[in-house]
């Protein structure tokens, strides 16, 4: 058989062990529930999913409670399109403005309404308790420790300075 014609074969992928799916599932199965909990909390106690209000969160610990579009979507890990989308729900609810950025004609700026500050304020006790509730509360502080590094090291790799070109926020 003449190999250089014969099509290349894939490398066979290196299966998780069992131990590893066990992880893997259970990762996967407790995110999902965290983020539905918190989702149905914010929506119950302030009307709105919990993107939004990690929107209303980083425009809050901005300077002058605004910030350009595209920053504003790094920091959400969100596509542009969606972080449209979810500014004009916030506009409507008048949370949320958008103003056009002075030096740069394309660019624009969501500022936080004080209106939106006063959801904010409003929503923090509940959704805070909610991810005490749901998380804090059931680790120790040495599992507590654990997590958040596991969490920066899991970060860190996904987001290489290589690889930049395909995060959603430049999409």
């Amino acid at each position: 058989m003449d190999t250089a014609s014969a099509p290349a074969r894939a490398e066979e992928p290196r299966w998780l062990t069992e131990e590893e799916q066990r992880v893997w599932r259970s990762y996967l199965h407790a995110t999902t529930l965290l983020d539905d909990h918190l989702d149905r909390q914010l929506q119950r106690d302030a009307g709105m999913p919990h993107v939004y209000y990690g929107l209303i969160v980083s425009l809050a610990e901005a300077p002058g409670r605004r910030l350009r579009m595209t920053e504003l979507a790094m920091r959400a890990k969100i596509t542009r399109s969606r972080l449209s989308h979810a500014i004009a729900r916030l506009e409507q609810s008048g949370w949320v403005r958008r103003e056009d950025c002075p030096s740069d004609k394309r660019g624009q700026f969501a500022v936080l309404t004080d209106e939106g500050m006063e959801v904010l304020e409003q929503s923090a006790p509940g959704h805070v308790a909610a991810v005490r509730q749901a998380l804090f509360e059931r680790l120790t502080p040495e599992q507590q420790k654990s997590l958040g590094e596991i969490m920066q090291i899991v970060a860190e790799g996904l987001q290489p300075e290589d690889a930049r070109a395909d995060l959603p926020w430049l999409r």
